[in-house]
């Protein structure tokens, strides 16, 4: 059962800020929109400092008429006052206007972050009684911290990391009571930490690594008096959090390690590597294991024992690079406690006629010995029992292929073929083989890498891995050692041969990253019907997500990777072959080593009879991926099977398996309702609050949520296309799949309040 993790992500919906007061100058035909004087010249003067050789801000027009309109690149409004300006990776040069950001008046976030921007950081935005969210990082952004920042009281969020600001971290950082996040790291800012942002009560998230920070480390970190349970709750913005995730590595840091960090208790993630911290390690820290998931104190000056439990879970890594630090591995044992001195000094004589004493390393060396001795004794033993053990199960190898084979198909033992031919060049069909003989079935194999004969399938040893109402699914090893997915296709549910032959044929020359490819089917003389398949590794979506072992978190870029492939498969099974799955769930989303996820089962509704495919209809409804519609309609459609792939995002957004309800409603209810009454955050599995912490991606899950619940609108004509959900995705999260990237937000929508760690 996994740990329970405090949310880490504040996502309020919308509050509508106070309507302009500032004299209205312009407004757009049709829309209504009013743009105030103020903010108006605000943009322009921003527009006038910065650099744009790529053309980004050309909409930013002089005449202003479609400033909140949603045409003007990277600007939100709400009644006539910019909200917003959201310009990452744009390649933007020159300085941040300090006189136009002092204009908006309303702003609640600004991210400029991945550019090219210099000068200081504007004073300017302590000034905004409404900003929330500031991200600037990966820029070039050099002089102070303006310690203006500490009088936004509505910051939430301030990363400026990898820029040149130098100087001290102003203590009046620590003002701002509303700041959970705070991310001044990879830039050149020394002197000391100071006390007032150690004992920050609302900091979630403070990363002041690679710095030039000196002197030692406030023994001044605050415990939580608050528990942020319910985070999206209005008034627990107001209350004391605790830090989760504190990295001070790579600074020049001095002193001991202070013993106020133990009373940490929900700190998941703490890096003091690569200082000149002395001392030893507060004892109190071992407290700490069942909380933390990374711990690193390395290349230090620290001295001493490590505690016992820090050294079982995170091991030499975190601990090497102090040279008097001990106990953390098996090479670094802690010296023995030195034996109390005789109370009277033996003679000379009597010393020569005692016992001669050894010394630590004899005795060490001695101890050595001894467990080789017995580690060689225990492997002579073992190889024995190997031989015995081998000896003993040749003689069931061939008992255990037979078993295999009847596993695999039951009414074909015995069954001869030729050889089977490779497949053709793709697109250009399948290439046939009957096996001869009076026994003999038909292998027909399509491109791809592998080549077997029907005695090789048919004698594969093979175990279930499942059954569906289609079948039953095999892990099928070949004689040379290949693995493959066998489907064993109920008799009694299939078309006919000639029919069977020419759907299979049809989809077995559909090939897609994105797509699990049927490799070749046997006709059996009895009727039996198998598809191979490619065998995934990873398993299904299912398991991956909800079978996984204790501590092994799945992160979102990954979730991502999955969400944005199955959408791309899908997309090409609607838009190139015209074929709809009908059956999309997470079981039939398989992965392989790398997370890539393949649908499986798309077109299998073509070679089953119309009762078998009701049938599978009503298994869907019940694992609750179904459209509503379906249960009238009684087929499948493109609308419906982006209404599945809706389910699929927000179960990869929320881990909760579409299957169970949750008081009486099914996952798109519950998620819709959980929205509703402004309690967002609390949709999202808390795997993804750490993420949403550490890493800009708080946007990205409030965008794709929005996706999906647009997937899965009661209304099939509101859904998108599957083209469209692929292009949504794309821009929530450009790049290649698990990479990272910026997030576009659609023109015209709401902003909601800046989470910690939100952005693009």
């Amino acid at each position: 059962m996994r740990r329970s993790r405090p949310l880490l992500l504040l996502l309020l919906l919308l509050l509508l800020a106070p309507p302009a007061t500032a004299k209205a100058a312009h407004r757009p035909a049709g829309d209504g929109v009013v743009i105030s004087q103020a903010d108006y010249q605000g943009l322009q003067a921003i527009r006038h400092d910065l650099a744009d050789p790529y053309g980004f801000l050309r909409s930013w027009n002089d005449s202003g008429l479609t400033a909140c309109s949603g045409a003007w690149a990277g600007i939100k409004c709400v009644l006539g006052s910019v909200v917003a300006i959201t310009l990452p990776w744009r390649g933007l040069g020159g300085t941040l206007s300090q006189r136009g950001l002092g204009q908006l008046t309303r702003l609640r976030r600004l991210s400029l972050h991945d550019n090219a921007i210099a000068g200081p950081i504007p004073a300017s935005l302590g000034f905004l009684p409404d900003l929330r969210g500031v991200y600037l990082f990966n820029n070039r952004f050099s002089g102070a911290v303006p310690a203006s920042i500490g009088g936004c009281l509505a910051l939430q969020s301030f990363d400026a990391s990898n820029n040149r600001l130098t100087g001290a971290i102003p203590p009046a950082v620590a003002n701002s009571t509303k700041l959970i996040r705070l991310n001044l790291s990879r830039n050149a800012l020394s002197d000391e930490i100071p006390a007032e942002v150690a004992a920050s009560a609302s900091l979630l998230v403070l990363d002041l690594s690679y710095n030039n920070l000196s002197g030692p480390i406030p023994d001044a970190f605050a415990p939580s008096t608050k528990s942020p349970s319910k985070l999206l709750n209005k008034e627990s913005i107001t209350g004391t959090y605790q830090l989760v995730f504190l990295s001070l590595a790579h600074n020049s840091l001095d002193g001991p390690i202070p013993e106020s960090l133990a009373k940490l208790t929900k700190l998941q993630d703490l890096d003091l590597s690569g200082n000149n911290l002395n001392g030893t390690i507060p004892a109190e820290l071992g407290n700490l294991t069942a909380t933390l998931h990374s711990f690193n104190v390395s290349y230090n000056n620290l001295s001493g024992s490590v505690p016992p439990s820090l050294a079982r879970k995170f091991g030499e890594p975190a601990f090497t690079g102090n040279i008097l630090l001990c106990g953390y591995s098996a090479s670094t044992p802690c010296p023995a406690s030195p034996s109390p001195a005789p109370s009277e000094p033996a003679s000379p004589a009597e010393e020569s006629r005692g016992r001669r004493k050894f010394s630590t390393k004899e005795l060490t060396l001695i101890i050595a010995g001894i467990v080789v001795g017995v580690l060689i004794l225990l492997l002579l033993c073992c190889l024995l029992l190997c031989f015995l053990t081998r000896k003993r199960s040749s003689s069931g190898t061939a008992a255990g292929a037979r078993s295999g084979k009847q596993q695999v198909a039951k009414d074909a033992a015995g069954a001869r073929a030729a050889a089977a031919g490779r497949g053709e060049k793709p697109g250009s069909g399948a290439a046939e083989v009957e096996s001869g003989g009076d026994v003999g079935g038909k292998l027909v194999h399509f491109d791809g890498p592998l080549a077997f004969t029907a005695d090789d399938l048919l004698c594969a040893t093979a175990e279930i891995m499942g059954k569906s109402t289609y079948g039953t699914v095999y892990k099928a090893t070949l004689e040379d050692g290949s693995l493959v997915a066998v489907k064993r296709l109920r008799e009694k549910i299939t078309k006919g041969h000639k029919d069977f032959e020419a759907e299979a044929a049809v989809l077995g020359r559909i090939r897609h990253p994105n797509l699990l490819a049927l490799r070749a089917y046997y006709l059996g003389p009895k009727g039996e019907k198998l598809l191979v398949f490619d065998y995934m590794p990873k398993g299904s979506l299912t398991s991956f997500l909800h079978a996984r072992a204790p501590n092994t978190p799945v992160d979102w870029a990954t979730r991502m990777t999955i969400a944005k492939g199955t959408a791309r498969g899908l997309a090409y099974l609607h838009d190139d072959m015209s074929i709809v799955h009908g059956n999309l769930t997470a079981s039939n989303v398989l992965l392989d080593e790398q997370c890539n996820p393949k649908i499986s089962d798309f077109g299998l509704s073509r070679l089953m009879t119309t009762a078998a495919n009701s049938n599978v209809l009503a298994a869907a409804g019940a694992l609750g991926y179904r459209a509503p519609e379906l249960s009238k309609l009684k087929k499948a459609n493109a609308k419906t099977d982006v209404y599945s792939l809706g389910v699929i995002i927000l179960e990869l957004l929320t881990g909760k398996t579409p299957a169970e309800s949750t008081n009486g409603m099914d996952l798109p209810q519950w998620v819709a309702s959980i929205v509703k009454e402004e309690w967002t955050s609390e949709v999202f599995d808390l795997e993804l609050m750490r993420d949403a912490a550490a890493g800009p991606v708080g946007d990205e899950l409030m965008d794709t949520l929005k996706l999906a619940l647009h997937c899965v609108d009661p209304a099939p004509s509101v859904r998108p296309e599957a083209r469209e959900v692929l292009r949504q995705l794309e821009q929530i999260r450009p790049g290649s799949d698990g990479g990272a990237g910026p997030s576009e937000e659609g023109a015209g929508e709401h902003v909601p309040a800046a989470p910690a760690g939100d952005d693009e």
